[in-house]
């Protein structure tokens, strides 16, 4: 089978031809009427964007009092309750431990809505996603990150309760077929089954599977970094193992994996198939939306720094893995993100407080608070 290679951590389109088109046909003989197809690679300048809102759906802590406040150019909006406007107390959000995030993205006259990873349960993203008043019908595109199951053990369940509201053929960008593979967690606080993205659901709700192994537009405003390299310091600690093959219509077809994975049953992972996503703010740099940066967040910095050509970095949200270094792993990220200059730092999920305790006292002005429901407003 053809698969076509792109250097991680250097910035060039990948030209597949007919080999593309052999792999799509092969892929849809396995998987019915799914037919994944290529994102779109990056050529020449990526996209500039007025303005990204950035809504936290779904994390692990909720404070509803806590005030909204405006810091230089940025809004931070927290949501408080779920009241209001003549409502009494009923619903309000639902954290978990998991992360999915929503981007409104502006250029001109056109907006575009992305939803990036999906929580841990549908109930939590059904939930929060009714409450803060995002239209899935709005979708331009769902990115998922990297296949742990708290980031899309809530989408098969989402897909279902919006049957037929989502656009027909939406795409879902996923870094490779390694995001299919059923998983086992391996760390603590105990060992189990871990869970695989089910690729029926994604068929069944009309999903384009668009596989993004390098960098790649995401709509006409966002990109991906693509497969993210190791180029810096940090270590990939492997808290789950990886299930090579396909049992029952769940897992990944070990033909698709690179070769060196292809004859093993069960491997440690190596997140090669984890992306992030980006937005290139017109004047002020890249917004980098990272996952649980089991490459590194660093190394997810450099890639869409990479992938786009733009180096200035106005701001870094997501989990950023660190909750299992000792302290001198996190201050050693913690200077290199005060070296690249990024003017706002948004640690959520799987960061971890040491991080947030040091990094507040070392980048006290770039440092901001998130919670479920919070929404930063980045403008030109």
């Amino acid at each position: 089978m053809l698969i076509c290679q792109c250097n991680a951590m250097r910035r060039r389109d990948v030209v597949c031809g007919a080999g593309a088109a052999m792999f799509t046909a092969i892929v849809a003989t396995l998987m019915g009427s799914t037919k994944p197809v290529r994102a779109e690679t990056i050529s020449g300048s990526v996209p500039e964007v007025d303005r990204v809102a950035v809504r936290v759906l779904v994390d692990s802590y909720q404070f509803a009092v806590a005030p909204s406040r405006k810091v230089t150019n940025v809004d931070v909006e927290h949501f408080g309750w779920g009241i209001g406007g003549g409502k009494a107390p009923g619903k309000t959000l639902i954290s978990e431990f998991g992360l999915s995030m929503h981007v409104e993205s502006t250029r001109g006259t056109e907006t575009q809505n992305v939803l990036m990873d999906f929580g841990f349960t549908p109930d939590a993203l059904i939930n929060n996603t009714d409450l803060v008043g995002i239209d899935p019908a709005s979708f331009d595109a769902l990115v998922l990150s990297h296949g742990h199951y708290d980031h899309f053990g809530g989408l098969a369940g989402f897909l279902q309760h919006n049957s037929g509201k989502l656009k027909a053929k939406l795409p879902i960008y996923v870094g490779g077929e390694e995001a299919f593979c059923s998983r086992e967690w391996t760390g603590p606080p105990a060992p189990g089954d871990f869970g695989a993205l089910d690729r029926k659901a994604l068929e069944t709700a009309d999903l384009t599977v668009t596989y993004a192994e390098g960098p790649s537009l995401v709509g006409g405003h966002g990109f991906t970094t693509g497969q993210i390299g190791q180029a810096s310091f940090e270590k990939i600690l492997s808290p789950s193992a990886m299930k090579v093959g396909v049992d029952r219509g769940m897992g990944c077809y070990a033909d698709r994996l690179p070769e060196e994975e292809r004859t093993k049953t069960v491997i440690p992972d190596q997140f090669r198939h984890e992306i992030a996503t980006a937005f290139n703010l017109k004047g002020r740099g890249l917004i980098v939306l990272t996952s649980c940066s089991h490459r590194g967040v660093i190394n997810a910095i450099k890639q869409a720094q990479a992938a786009s050509g733009v180096n200035k970095v106005h701001a870094v949200i997501g989990g950023f893995h660190l909750a299992p270094y000792k302290e001198d792993y996190v201050r050693n990220t913690i200077t290199t993100l005060k070296d690249i200059d990024i003017d706002y730092v948004i640690p959520l999920h799987c960061t971890g407080e040491p991080f947030f305790e040091i990094a507040k006292v070392e980048m006290p002005n770039k440092v901001l608070r998130s919670y479920t429901g919070t929404r930063f407003v980045f403008a030109a």
